[in-house]
């Protein structure tokens, strides 16, 4: 992979030059903005909708490529199927942890008890509603499959440009040595689109600024007061999952979580000034394979986590649930709960599939279950764009940590360059582990 895409600033640069630092006051910036002068910082979005769009505009080519060189470099479908079938099955597994993980802690804390569900209205919601109703597991999983080669990239759709790139890379190893030409051009080109990575991040602060300005200026804070509870719990319950759980596997797989969250800093302030996990997709597969993952591991399990491995969006969605059925006083059992678990566990992976995808698709498992009225998702309006920053940050964590794990299990996870890259970054030469 290219080493001139946005490479990490030395410790011995001044302070003030660090991505890190330029980001994190940016968002300050903009938070106060946000408070003290909301007109300004409503006018200041376009800031953050071109740097929301000059990341996608690299996110389907970088994806491609990467996927490509990577089996051609590999050589064999048959590895390539088992680290898709394993990384799934991984998919799933964690994914459902996720969702329990948010039921159990939202029962334990009960924030949605005493909420007033006065301003609930069914109208408020129409959209997300109708929408809702007329999600379709089926149809979803069907799209995945691109009607033509150009419209997939056109859309942006992720897996759809994922199959392309596999069917791709296959055809490519298939022609052996004739394939060869193709696949230097392609490995030289995506040199050129982590480049322009390189160089839009320099106005990644000012696309965090007018994103969290505008965010700040349009909802304001005084809707943090009324839906303060269950804001902390949703973050409490993200940050414990991160810890304890992604924390656990991490350790198994022989990397310290706390050192590795340090590690991608950047990616992470990046997603929270945009509320969008998308941001930082390109970053996060360049600084993976920087950090010893096999490129063809880095390109099949990161691009399929943002639609598979959607951790913060599955304990979101199972916290968001219980806390519209206890603020309208509805004692579900626990067989009732286990049931609407096993629906999230296939709405919440066609979650980022659609536009507005936490409220459609939670708006969906509503509909399926029939428990809960769907009305209490307006509840929910005021605090959605500011419980996102937490959903995207656990999400990204999630598959970053996923394409670790995958690409040890595979021999595919080189620890030697890890340390290496540890020790540039963290600028300790003593380092002796991950």
């Amino acid at each position: 992979m290219s080493t001139d895409a946005a490479p990490l600033a030395p410790k011995s640069r001044p302070f003030y030059k660090n991505l890190t630092f330029q980001v994190l006051v940016a968002i300050v910036i903009g938070v106060l903005l946000g408070i003290y002068d909301p007109d300004l910082a409503k006018q200041l979005q376009p800031l953050g909708t071109t740097f929301i769009k000059l990341i996608k505009l690299v996110i389907a080519p970088v994806i491609f490529l990467t996927v490509v060189t990577g089996i051609s470099h590999m050589g064999d479908m048959r590895k390539v199927g088992r680290v898709g079938g394993k990384a799934l099955l991984y998919f799933e597994i964690v994914s459902t942890i996720a969702l329990a993980f948010g039921m159990i802690i939202v029962n334990l804390i009960g924030p949605g008890h005493g909420a007033s569900t006065a301003g609930a209205k069914i109208e408020t919601v129409k959209q997300f509603a109708d929408q809702g109703k007329s999600f379709d597991m089926t149809t979803f999983l069907l799209n995945l499959v691109p009607e033509n080669f150009i419209g997939a990239f056109a859309r942006g759709d992720l897996i759809p440009i994922l199959i392309i790139a596999i069917l791709f890379g296959a055809a490519l190893t298939r022609m052996g040595e004739h394939g060869k030409p193709v696949e230097e051009l392609l490995e030289k080109v995506s040199h050129v689109f982590f480049g322009i990575i390189g160089i839009v991040m320099y106005v990644a602060p000012l696309g965090a600024l007018g994103a969290m300005a505008y965010t700040i200026g349009v909802n304001g804070v005084g809707v943090l007061v009324n839906l303060g509870e269950l804001m902390a719990c949703v973050y409490l319950t993200m940050a414990a999952f991160v810890i304890v759980c992604l924390g656990v596997i991490a350790r198994c797989s022989g990397f310290s979580i706390f050192k590795f969250l340090r590690y991608i800093t950047e990616e992470l302030l990046i997603v929270l000034g945009t509320s969008s996990s998308e941001t930082a997709l390109p970053r996060l597969i360049d600084k993976m394979e920087r950090f010893g993952v096999a490129r063809p591991v880095v390109g099949l399990v990161v691009p399929t986590g943002y639609s598979f491995n959607l951790d913060g969006t599955s304990i979101y969605m199972s916290m968001a649930t219980i806390f519209i059925a206890q603020a309208y006083n509805i004692d579900l059992s626990w067989g009732q709960q286990i049931g609407i678990l096993a629906v999230l566990m296939v709405t919440s992976k066609g979650a980022a599939g659609v536009t507005g995808s936490g409220f459609i698709t939670l708006a969906a498992t509503l509909e399926a279950t029939k428990i809960v009225p769907i009305e209490g998702l307006a509840l929910l309006l005021g605090v959605d764009r500011f419980m996102s920053e937490a959903r995207a940050i656990t999400n990204i964590i999630g598959n970053a940590v996923a394409a670790v794990v995958i690409g040890k299990s595979e021999n595919a996870f080189d620890e030697d360059v890890a340390l290496a890259e540890y020790r540039r970054f963290f600028n300790d030469p003593t380092l002796d582990r991950i």
